[in-house]
């Protein structure tokens, strides 16, 4: 419980890490353009530094565990490939169609599910922790390949997509330094010792979010004038996204029911869907879409929101639970020697 409270805590710190290096880099940018200029041009490397560390910190071998709910897992596939893009392209198009750059930029936030915080969420609401585990490397491989397509089909018109840059773009960025991260994982947990890693494990996810703080603070220093430019527009993120929010937990719901998923699946369901996967997508978009900073800021205000609405969800699953655990107290109330949890 403890380490799921730390999750969470973490977890929301970032919306104010997150505030702060955007207010920096602004200022920087603002007065000092050519500290801006500099801290610009350091974006590739953090940029490479960020995916390794989020590849290093993927534990692949959950997945074998996820073989015995395949339901599960069609399901969720269904709703997170197929549908949760939909209703974000449907939302973000509806919204931002007079400003295309952010509304491609809000699509790609939408599109891609969350492949770490997510999971302490799911714990603090005492959903299936292992089963999520599984699907964190299940949805790391699926939204990389999937991206592509995503990008052709939503990011046809406001953007050029010039044929074969975002498979290079996945080549060079992104499955090189994932073939190195994974060496990497397994042959130190091999030398370390499980006990030795996991603690080094640990420490790598606590330096993700300080990476994804200073490729924003970069970002909005080197681009800040164009950012100002258009910040009347940014408005409309924000409604956007809780619309967003709010189609997720009714199709997280409706799918749960026709599912019969128990709690733990319901709760798990219901986060995966809902948490997004921002410090990817931020990577591999500059890295695929260069020069396009809209793009990457609607995904930073997009990331932002995201942890109060987790917290409030947690919120809302846990006194749905609680309301079930009550009706089935009070139905074998009567039943001498029954001490039924739902739960």
């Amino acid at each position: 419980m403890l380490t799921a409270l730390g999750n969470a805590v973490r977890a929301s710190g970032v919306s104010v890490l997150l505030t702060a290096s955007i207010a920096a880099g602004a200022a920087i940018g603002h007065l000092r353009p050519a500290a801006g200029e500099l801290l610009g041009s350091q974006v590739d490397a953090t940029l490479l530094a960020l995916v390794t560390l989020l590849f290093f910190g993927v534990r692949f071998d959950a997945v074998v565990r996820a073989w015995g709910n395949l339901r599960f897992l069609a399901l969720t596939a269904l709703a997170t490939y197929v549908f949760v893009p939909a209703i974000g392209y449907a939302i973000a198009s509806a919204m931002l169609a007079a400003h295309p750059l952010l509304m491609v930029g809000l699509t790609i936030y939408f599109m891609a599910p969350c492949t770490d915080w997510f999971l302490g969420f799911t714990r603090l609401a005492h959903g299936n922790v292992a089963l999520g585990a599984a699907l964190i490397p299940i949805n790391m491989a699926g939204q990389l390949l999937l991206y592509p397509v995503y990008l052709r089909l939503f990011a046809h018109g406001p953007v050029e997509v010039q044929a074969g840059i975002v498979g290079d773009t996945l080549l060079h960025w992104f499955l090189a330094p994932m073939a190195v991260a994974v060496l990497a994982h397994y042959g130190l947990r091999r030398l370390m010792g499980a006990e030795r890693f996991g603690r080094l494990l640990r420490r790598a996810d606590r330096a993700v979010p300080w990476a994804i703080a200073l490729l924003v603070m970069e970002i909005f220093a080197a681009n800040i004038a164009v950012i100002l430019e258009y910040r009347a527009a940014f408005a409309w993120i924000l409604p956007a996204v809780f619309i967003f929010f709010a189609c997720t937990f009714l199709l997280g719901e409706g799918i749960s029911r026709l599912g019969r998923f128990a709690y733990p699946e319901h709760t798990l369901f219901t986060m995966s869907i809902a948490a997004r996967n921002a410090p990817l997508m931020l990577a591999v978009t500059m890295a695929a879409l260069p020069g396009e900073p809209l793009i990457y800021a609607a995904l930073v205000i997009g990331m932002l929101v995201e942890f109060p609405h987790l917290a409030v969800l947690r919120r809302v699953l846990a006194g749905q639970r609680q309301r079930a655990n009550r009706r089935a107290a009070q139905e074998a109330g009567h039943r001498p020697g029954n001490n039924l949890t739902v739960f």
